[in-house]
């Protein structure tokens, strides 16, 4: 995320530029790749500490917070804690947005449809995680040592995506593309 940092009667030191982009990074890891940049203006006003804040985010949403206080980490501090109840509800609508029941469109045609009696097992979506590159030997470490049963990885020596999982008999599986 991109980060402007403008101060009015302030000098901006690199005390106060590291106490925002810190108070800055706690948004970046609630909003994740959806914020793209932030504004942050600093005004003293006599004895005030003003702190304006302006994040936007993809699909033109835009958070704001503007909030003072008697020091400069009172004052950023509420402006981003503004700032994260907003992020907060956009998320949320987010979410329910894509709970919301399939279209008749998107359904297959009823011949492709499994029969009434017939169930199917239901998919659950799990968490997004990073895919590190490691080595097979490590990989295997980290399913022994990992509560799932597999791991998804980056193959360290041919850069391939590869998964390592735990075969019912103890040992490892790998599951490696063709070429």
């Amino acid at each position: 995320m991109r980060l402007e940092l403008t101060g009015r009667h302030v000098d901006i030191t690199p005390t106060i530029r590291n106490l925002v982009d810190r108070k800055v990074a706690k948004l970046t890891r609630i909003l994740n790749d959806s914020a793209v940049s932030a504004q942050v203006v600093l005004t003293r006003e006599k004895y005030r500490h003003v702190t304006e804040i302006a994040v936007h985010m993809r699909g033109d949403h835009v958070l704001a917070g503007k909030t003072s206080g008697a020091t400069w980490t009172d004052s950023v501090g509420r402006a981003i804690e503004k700032i994260e109840q907003q992020a907060q509800k956009v998320k949320g609508k987010w979410a329910e947005r894509k709970r919301r029941a399939t279209s008749a469109r998107v359904l297959p045609p009823p011949s492709l449809l499994p029969a009434a009696d017939e169930v199917l097992p239901r998919i659950v979506r799990a968490s997004r995680y990073h895919v590190r590159p490691l080595s097979v030997e490590e990989a295997a470490r980290a399913v022994e040592q990992g509560p799932d049963g597999f791991l998804v990885f980056r193959n360290a020596g041919t850069g391939a995506i590869n998964v390592l999982y735990r075969r019912k008999d103890g040992d490892f599986g790998l599951i490696e593309p063709e070429r």
